[in-house]
């Protein structure tokens, strides 16, 4: 990772140019079966295919809030790192009333619809598949994403000193976010050959950090468990094992 990283978004940039392709995001959901892998280079087109998505079809600004009512997923993930790329302020289970746009999982639509704003929606199904029936009032977000751009520049230059995040009542800069993030990776003792596995929901800093912005400014990876509390303990502690992960969160 580069000194000159200050934003979420640049740790991911420096992550593309140390290796692309290595892996950046693995996620399991133990209730479907489901297991993705996203390397640097395909998370990272994710990324500005959302904030494309965020800053040209949803209209959204720098500063405006945007209430992320989603669980620790591979999806999550890309859309915190999106909404740095844009300067859009990510509240994770934020107040859907008190933001101006809204992303919702398939739990928490009738609580979403509560944002007078743009409402994007997930269906978290296998492969990012979009819904059956889309919900109302609701952009799909398998629908909108594939049309957009590969590469994402902001209209306006994204400040450090700008809030990034409010999380557990605290807004809190892109700066402070990677300064933060790098001390934990330090106290977790995370390096570039680290492989971080987060059984943790994205609800709270350590959660967030331990599975997505610590890993990351270190230079390492992350292996996300949803319903993780279905497995037995033999099968967990062959998922590390065949996962090579060397830290749990």
């Amino acid at each position: 990772m580069h000194a000159t990283d200050r934003t979420p978004a640049d740790l991911l940039r420096s992550a593309l140019d140390s290796d692309s392709a290595r892996p950046l995001v693995t996620f399991y959901d133990d209730a479907t079966g489901e297991r993705v892998e996203l390397s640097v280079a395909t998370f990272a087109n994710w990324v500005a295919k959302t904030a494309n998505l965020l800053q040209d079809e949803l209209s959204a600004e720098p500063g405006d809030r945007l209430a992320l009512l989603l669980p620790a997923h591979w999806q999550s993930a890309v859309w915190i790192i999106a909404c740095s790329a844009a300067g859009v302020v990510v509240v994770p289970q934020g107040d859907p009333a008190a933001a101006d746009l809204v992303v919702s999982g398939p739990d928490q639509l009738e609580a979403a619809r509560a944002c007078s704003g743009e409402r994007v929606a997930l269906s978290l199904l296998p492969l990012g598949r979009r819904f059956a029936e889309p919900p109302a009032g609701f952009h799909d977000f398998a629908v909108e994403v594939p049309s957009q751009g590969d590469r994402f520049s902001p209209y306006a230059p994204v400040s450090p000193a700008d809030a990034a995040m409010v999380i557990e009542g605290r807004e809190v800069s892109g700066a402070r976010v990677v300064e933060q993030a790098r001390a934990d990776a330090a106290a977790l003792g995370l390096g570039p050959d680290s492989r971080v596995l987060s059984v943790r929901d994205y609800s709270d800093w350590t959660g967030i950090s331990r599975g997505l912005l610590a890993p990351l400014a270190a230079g390492g990876s992350i292996v996300l468990n949803r319903h993780a509390e279905k497995l037995d303990p033999a099968t967990l502690a062959a998922r590390r094992e065949s996962e090579r992960i060397t830290h749990t969160a």
